[in-house]
């Protein structure tokens, strides 16, 4: 009997959990799928890795650098190049994907109004994207000008953007979506 009062009394919470580690699963496992074939067959870039490759590379273009990638055979990444210069690969890792996935993971576990949700999702994801885009440039911009910061800023300073940027919008979330006062 005290088990089942236990239950009751944090069945919200766990469902919140539940929620997120259905939905977490669920586009994880998506996403394998997606990548597999482009990983283990093809031996190339994932189309959406690309797509944010040529992004990086069209945004430097616009801001007046010289910038290009390549695919190369048995390559499941793309090469990006700055002023003629090798400066970064773009890997699966570096699109954004993974830490999309957690984020609508956990909008989906204090969703309430469905409509709301989607619309709030998305948004995000587009934000994270662009972010992503404008972080990769800017580290192939230090990987290129200032090498010696490059590690750091990889491994340390713009994870922390990304990051931040999703933290941002859960408390954005929770605070104006999930928490917002009656009025």
């Amino acid at each position: 009997m005290l088990l089942i009062m236990d239950f009751k009394e944090y069945k919200s919470a766990l469902w919140l959990v539940a929620k997120f580690f259905i939905a977490y699963i669920v586009l994880t496992l998506i996403y394998s799928q997606y990548l597999q074939p482009y990983l283990e067959v093809q031996k190339i870039a994932d189309p959406f890795t690309a797509w944010v490759s040529e992004s990086v590379s069209s945004l430097m273009n616009v801001i007046g650098f010289n910038a290009d990638t390549q695919q190369f055979p048995d390559e499941n990444y793309m090469r990006f190049y700055l002023e003629g210069n090798y400066s970064s690969i773009i890997n699966e890792g570096c699109n954004a994907l993974s830490i999309m996935i957690i984020y609508v993971s956990f909008i989906i576990a204090f969703s309430q109004k469905w409509l709301t949700t989607i619309f709030y999702a998305l948004g995000g994801v587009v934000l994270l994207h662009i972010t992503n885009i404008i972080r990769i440039a800017i580290l192939n911009y230090i990987f290129v000008y200032y090498p010696d910061y490059a590690k750091m800023s990889h491994d340390i300073l713009f994870p922390a953007i990304i990051y931040g940027m999703v933290v941002i919008l859960w408390l954005i979330w929770i605070k104006f979506f999930v928490f917002k006062k009656e009025k």
